[in-house]
């Protein structure tokens, strides 16, 4: 999403002092600053036009619109963001109704298990039924939902999965590769397994996770790209084959945990909070920490507090 207004003199001055700490070290030309602020980006130009961009760009713009018309009077109006937003609704609405391949991932935010990436392909026909089934981004799920619907969908609707074991994902973190990285990796393997077996396909659609420069610069060095993609944040809630693609993978992902789980005989926590600290540090006592080379990501946080348990 990105928002751009003209600021006034005194607002400018406002947004030099408050992101003054954030300040990125390159500036783009004819820009005053560029600030990194969580999940936006600021650009205030000499014209006086400050740009947000980010997931959360209108929400922070709107902030200094308020702070703007407290500060001078003036009311800031945004008629063209919100032929923007229109058109953004507008893609919203083809994204549900038209075939698509389409992939996402489950596991990264996870100190135990695998990362699961799954691509599937959705006819217009089958949309229908995926809404019935009650197909939607498996966050928004419980569990048990999804171990109904999950292998209704593997059965009947075309989709390539990889699974990155521990070893493999630890693998890569040596080799100096940060998630965004893997990630992209792993959305191009399956992305280009399902597009050869679909060349014709309307959309192919990704649950944005980086930018798409930096997306294609991740995996400039693979042998084969696929590079038609649309990049949509919370792709999976409108655009059904990425919802059907975080089903399936999370599904996948809940499999693993429990065969984890099993040659353990200790049940594995999901997500990477204090309980899975404790957990990490029982497994440790009892296997030696070698052993969470083949079931965590070790470059997690929840590794370097292994000593407060032990």
């Amino acid at each position: 999403m990105t928002v751009v207004f003209k600021a006034s003199e005194k607002l400018q001055e406002k947004m030099i002092a408050y992101y003054a700490d954030k300040r990125r070290e390159k500036t783009p030309p004819y820009a005053k600053f560029q600030a990194m602020d969580a999940d936006t980006i600021v650009t205030l130009y000499e014209s006086g036009k400050v740009m947000f961009q980010g997931i959360s760009a209108d929400l922070d713009a709107n902030l200094w619109i308020d702070i703007e018309k407290n500060l001078t009077g003036i009311s800031i109006n945004l008629n063209e963001n919100e032929k923007k937003k229109a058109k953004q609704d507008k893609m919203k609405q083809n994204l549900y109704s038209i075939e698509s391949i389409g992939s996402d991932e489950v596991g990264t935010g996870d100190y135990f298990g695998p990362i699961v990436v799954t691509a599937s392909y959705v006819s217009k026909d089958q949309i229908q039924k995926l809404d019935q089934l009650g197909v939607k981004d498996s966050k928004k799920l419980l569990d048990d939902k999804i171990n109904a619907i999950a292998p209704i969908l593997i059965k009947e609707v075309d989709h390539a999965t990889y699974i990155l074991n521990n070893h493999e994902y630890n693998d890569y973190q040596r080799r100096g590769y940060n998630m965004n990285k893997i990630k992209a990796i792993l959305h191009n393997k399956v992305l280009l397994e399902m597009k050869k077996k679909h060349p014709n396909c309307q959309k192919i659609v990704v649950d944005q996770f980086v930018y798409e420069k930096k997306y294609y610069e991740h995996i400039k060095e693979e042998k084969e790209i696929v590079n038609d993609i649309t990049f949509y944040t919370r792709a999976e809630s409108i655009c059904p084959s990425v919802a059907v693609s975080s089903c399936i993978s999370r599904y996948i992902f809940l499999q693993k945990m429990d065969e984890l789980s099993d040659e353990l005989h200790i049940p594995l926590l999901k997500s990477s909070g204090e309980d899975v600290d404790r957990l990490a540090a029982e497994i440790v006592k009892k296997y030696g920490k070698q052993k969470l080379e083949s079931i965590a990501k070790l470059n997690f946080k929840n590794t370097e507090k292994l000593n407060d348990y032990l």
